[in-house]
């Protein structure tokens, strides 16, 4: 088995004094290095990473979608920004069943039906607002300039386009902004302009929210959900607004992490499972060893299943977080847990708890830390890779495909495998919940890790792993992203890890237990900033796919 990856095998991560930039794209990276040199904040370089995305990674980064956001100020401020998508207010529980009663999947995954209302305008304006310095005109100016005069395709880029080509090609909004002039596929080295996309930034740069969810733009959406028989209104674009929530907080060994609440599941299954695993075998296993790998998935499974029962907008139903984090519940939790066998999933269901009233794939992740000491993560999202495929004719952005992350029948599971039941069933204004997991993790008060992923409900493991790695095993920036990472959902029954890194020896040992094991290819892709002994910045992009860092 190949185990911690050593310094020599993945580098010594560079460091910076005074600011750093980590996400999916080498673009996007420069646009918010660029805000921070001219004076930004950590915020305001965080929107201006946000807009570029939406530039430069169409089949994630995005204004048709939503997210989360956590910051921590260099004066102790906490807080969690979620501008998740919100279902329509003509969405019904049933929309997605045929006459029979049957989940006809497709229509929550592909066209207008699938689109929920986008969130991420409003999410980047208002913590601009409340946390920036620099006017939203100033932000924006990286984005606009991208849209407007073009930017050169890489390799993946080129790929990434050209393998939705043929979905894209079904909605005329999508071939107009997507598929290359003449009908040839992209190559490496094109000049990739976006005009129409760069009249829709400048509107909002101008108008702010008015330019999105008013106006030309917010026309031109619902002119396209009519064409294709969505349902996204005037009013549902008028409406929307982001919600400041409280942040999920957690101890551990030293660390206090800064995590989202429901409607994102990530902060109270990293809690649950953090508190599952502070075990005495914890500190007598071995990087990625069997045991290793049996302790934090028994811990997933149990996580995973409450998190499928219990977990949704809490504006909508009672999530009972504090008793589903309490430290007697996640005792009780693990009772039956044993060292040398696996649970059976159809046996591990959720937990009961006392029921209060209180509180793809294609996802991506930055993070940006400032000179000020201040500290962003952000998750956002199209759910799958390039959303619904419907672009917004004339307005050249896509719509996401959010309204798959209900349970559009419960008990049936949605793109990626997840099992969902009543909390999260489909309801108009709701939102759906989500799997993003922005994290902020500290130590003696002052700012560690930063770091979240894409990759649906392997987003959760993937970041749980990554901060493990340099909690437990002393790894760097970027021997803790390189390293080799597995996943339990609950549902299915089954342990992935990744090809080539697992021994048979250590799958075996697994599969002896009683688990089932599975190789898999990449599990997530994660994006990292921390702080290093002398208090300077350091970043990682994950090996397994695009990514850069910028800092200075």
């Amino acid at each position: 088995m190949i185990s911690q990856p050593s310094a020599a095998q993945v580098g010594n991560p560079v460091s910076w004094k005074n600011g750093v930039v980590s996400s999916a794209d080498e673009y996007a990276s420069k646009a918010g290095l660029e805000i921070l040199q001219k004076g930004g904040n950590a915020v305001d370089a965080a929107v201006a990473v946000q807009f570029a995305l939406s530039v430069t990674l169409p089949r994630a980064g995005n204004i048709g979608g939503g997210g989360f956001l956590v910051l921590h100020l260099q004066d102790g401020t906490a807080a969690a920004l979620d501008f998740r998508e919100k279902a329509p207010i003509a969405a019904s529980r049933d929309m997605y069943l045929n006459e029979n009663g049957e989940y006809v999947s497709r229509k929550s995954k592909i066209g207008h039906l699938a689109a929920g209302i986008p969130g991420t305008v409003d999410g980047m304006i208002t913590a601009l607002e409340r946390y920036g310095t620099l006017p939203l005109e100033i932000v924006m100016e990286p984005a606009i300039r991208l849209a407007r005069e073009g930017f050169i395709l890489s390799h993946s880029a080129a790929r990434s386009l050209n393998s939705a080509s043929e979905r894209l090609s079904e909605y005329r909004g999508s071939a107009d902004a997507f598929l290359k002039p003449g009908g040839t596929p992209w190559e490496p080295g094109d000049l990739f302009l976006q005009p129409d996309l760069a009249e829709t930034l400048e509107r909002i740069a101008t108008l702010g929210r008015r330019g999105f969810y008013s106006g030309i733009t917010a026309s031109l959406i619902v002119e396209e959900m009519k064409r294709g028989g969505g349902l996204i209104t005037m009013r549902d674009l008028r409406d929307y607004r982001s919600i400041w929530r409280e942040p999920v907080r957690t101890n551990f060994r030293g660390y206090e992490l800064i995590m989202m609440p429901p409607p994102s599941s990530g902060g109270i299954v990293m809690t649950q499972v953090l508190g599952m695993i502070n075990r005495p075998e914890l500190d007598t296993t071995a990087f990625n060893s069997a045991a290793y790998i049996h302790l934090i998935s028994e811990a997933l499974r149990r996580s995973f299943a409450d998190r499928n029962y219990w977990l949704g907008d809490p504006d909508f139903v009672p999530v009972p977080a504090d008793s589903l984090t309490s430290p007697h519940y996640l005792r009780l939790r693990m009772q039956s847990f044993s060292p040398d066998t696996a649970s059976d999933s159809e046996r591990i269901s959720h937990g009961d708890v006392i029921h209060t009233v209180q509180e793809s794939s294609e996802t991506t992740h930055f993070n940006v830390a400032d000179r000020f000491g201040n500290v962003v993560s952000v998750n956002t999202t199209l759910n799958g890779s390039f959303g619904s495929f419907v672009t917004v004719t004339g307005a050249g952005f896509l719509l996401n495909n959010e309204m798959d992350d209900f349970s559009a029948k419960p008990g049936e599971p949605n793109m990626f495998g997840l099992i969902g039941a009543e909390a999260n069933s489909i309801q108009g204004g709701k939102r759906m919940l989500s799997s993003m997991n922005p994290v902020i993790a500290l130590k003696d008060g002052r700012f560690r890790f930063a770091g979240g992923a894409a990759g649906g409900p392997r987003i959760i493991t993937a970041v749980l792993q990554n901060f493990l790695n340099m909690a437990l095993f002393g790894m760097n920036a970027k021997e803790a992203i390189a390293a080799p990472r597995f996943h339990h959902q609950w549902l299915p029954d089954q342990i992935l890890v990744e090809n080539l890194w697992f021994s048979e020896d250590t799958i075996e040992k697994l599969n002896k237990m009683g688990h089932n094991v599975r190789r898999s290819g990449n599990l997530a892709i994660v994006h990292t900033i921390a702080s290093d002994q002398e208090g300077n910045y350091v970043g990682a992009a994950d090996p397994r796919g695009p990514g850069y860092v910028a800092g200075y």
